[in-house]
């Protein structure tokens, strides 16, 4: 965003946390809000704001006191003195940012599809196509070292916020008040599992801590930056499940499931919402995948030089320094999972991950409420809600779906077990 005289202002820290927020999430999960949340389903998007928020004060707190790129990672090391939590900690976001991915990549598929006819989901081979040749695509931008510039990365962020925005406030004039009533159509206990269900949508404002350095007056703007970015996200998700709620029949929202968003503009924008929805998730979902792999393969190389990934995850071509052995890894574990699994599995997943990963944050806040500015509730308040909304997850998968459960369970195992094992502070030898 700036070059490298010059510090981030809060417009371009806020610009960051809701562009990383507003990745693709939204324009997949919200047929799995709905089916789940029912007419409740903005009460749903507003509780994980509600967690976001408690958990973005933890970041803001924890950011400030410890100044690292570290992130999550540093936090939790420093606050258990145990390497191997923070090991596996950063194997788990690793690991999220992989699903995260996967999501995006996943929403990519579905929506290309849809605008090339293919909107019953008849032609499969075409959605596995477009989600496969997306991250491809970007595995090859990344591995060249071309990146968008930090202008254009705020014209995407500008952008589709504003078709959501319009969307949503269009929108609002033709809402139907007999789809919105009654409120709690599947029980309040629906609001909690679509809320924990879709949290992945709020994963992204975490990457603002790691900033920190690169930001101007981080003791004011930190977080500021966190909690506007999050506020501003929290409103544009209510506003427009609201919008979707009120002009789909919950039987239209199951028929079309993941590209739910782009068929509740058609009562009021027609087939021109319906591209124009279109095109926004396609343009953040590219967007997303691109900031999220060129991340989260800087993650790998940090954690090869911790000593807690295989040193190999940190070598580097030596014309830009591109963490290329990362790059390719992560991707390829993005392309099978997407390809192996489906929404549900996909979703779930990186919102089970996040949700653990914001309650040791929050964890590590309180444990630390002593040495950094400000109350014990709120970490704690954060802790007790991400617990709540994640074993709330798990008993929705174990009722409903087994298969995603199994998937997590294996996918959490081998996190442990290649901790243990397999990193260079591992316990057996």
């Amino acid at each position: 965003m700036t070059n490298n005289n010059e510090k981030l202002n809060l417009k371009e820290v806020i610009a960051m946390g809701v562009g990383g927020m507003v990745g693709g999430g939204i324009f997949s999960v919200l047929g799995l809000a709905i089916a789940q949340a029912g007419h409740a389903a903005p009460i749903a998007f507003a509780l994980g704001g509600i967690i976001a928020l408690l958990t973005g004060l933890s970041y803001a707190r924890l950011g400030l006191h410890f100044q690292s790129d570290g992130g999550s990672f540093t936090y939790l090391e420093k606050a258990f003195h145990n390497r191997n939590i923070a090991g596996m900690g950063g194997w788990l976001l690793l690991v999220g940012y992989v699903g995260t991915m996967a999501l995006y990549a996943y929403t990519f598929g579905v929506y290309g599809a849809a605008m090339l006819g293919d909107n019953g989901g008849q032609n499969p081979a075409m959605h596995h196509l477009l989600e496969s040749l997306v991250l491809l695509s970007f595995l090859g931008v990344n591995l060249y070292g071309v990146k968008a510039s930090g202008t254009s990365e705020l014209l995407i962020v500008t952008v589709k916020v504003l078709i959501l925005g319009l969307f949503a406030i269009i929108g609002l004039f033709y809402v139907k008040s007999e789809y919105l009533l009654p409120v709690f159509n599947q029980g309040g206990l629906g609001v909690i599992m679509g809320a924990a269900l879709i949290f992945v949508a709020y994963e992204g404002f975490e990457l603002i801590p790691n900033a920190v350095n690169e930001m101007e007056k981080p003791e004011r703007n930190l977080r500021r930056g966190i909690l506007w970015s999050i506020a501003i996200t929290t409103f544009i998700y209510v506003l427009v499940s609201l919008v979707a709620v009120g002009n789909l029949l919950p039987e239209e929202i199951r028929k079309y499931g993941e590209y739910a968003l782009a068929e509740a503009a058609k009562p009021f924008l027609g087939e021109a919402g319906f591209l124009l929805i279109g095109l926004a998730a396609l343009f953040s979902t590219a967007s997303a995948i691109n900031a999220t792999m060129f991340g989260t393969a800087r993650l790998g190389m940090v954690m090869a030089t911790e000593d807690a990934l295989p040193a190999v995850f940190g070598f580097r071509r030596k014309q830009n320094n591109i963490p290329w052995v990362s790059l390719i890894a992560i991707t390829a574990c993005t392309l099978a999972f997407v390809n192996l699994a489906d929404l549900t599995i996909i979703s779930s997943f990186a919102s089970s991950t996040f949700l653990l990963i914001f309650a040791a944050i929050n964890l590590s806040a309180w444990h630390l409420r002593e040495a950094i500015p400000g109350n014990g509730w709120t970490p704690l308040a954060g802790l007790v809600l991400s617990l709540a909304s994640w074993a709330t997850l798990m008993a929705y998968l174990w009722r409903s779906s087994p298969h995603s459960l199994y998937w997590i369970g294996g996918i959490y195992a081998v996190v442990i077990a290649a901790e243990f094992l397999f990193s260079q502070r591992r316990l057996f030898r």
